[in-house]
């Protein structure tokens, strides 16, 4: 089912019930060139850009992102395997919360990897670079493209 399609049932759904059940396996999980493997899904309207917007990663063995921000207010919870935020090593249960507009990174997954839950605010997710940063790391348009704002 392509995700145009996945919207709009999942308006139907929502406006006939009133709620959707389904599972990250169900959801179309996106596979970065960097390795990064994400999976989406918004909380409420599907396609309503003001809605928290939710972001299962899985970052490989040693994988690097290079230091950015965000335009809205979000919160990580490490599930699985380890990942260094700065300087400061994050391990399953560790919740960061940070602010918009904020800078922080690189972000740097341990041996095991690291599988982060991703809660933002809104639908304002889109990593901004910042500093000296090319943005090469971020994955932003391969995101844009498939998961839109």
């Amino acid at each position: 089912m392509s995700e145009n399609n996945a919207v709009e049932e999942t308006k139907a759904v929502l406006g006939r019930r009133g709620h959707v059940t389904t599972s990250w396996d169900e959801l179309e999980t996106l596979q970065l060139s960097t390795g990064i493997e994400t999976t989406m899904f918004r909380i409420g309207m599907p396609d309503d850009p003001s809605a928290p917007t939710v972001f299962k990663v899985y970052y490989p063995p040693g994988c690097k992102v290079e230091a950015h921000t965000h335009e809205c207010d979000y919160s990580e919870i490490v599930l699985e395997g380890s990942q260094k935020v700065g300087n400061e090593w994050l391990h399953p249960g560790d919740i960061r919360v940070g602010m918009a507009n904020r800078g922080y990174g690189p972000l740097v997954a341990g041996d095991e990897g690291a599988t982060v839950l991703v809660i933002f605010a809104d639908g304002q997710w889109p990593a901004v670079t910042i500093g000296r940063n090319d943005g090469s790391s971020l994955g932003v348009d391969e995101l844009l493209k498939t998961y839109g704002r």
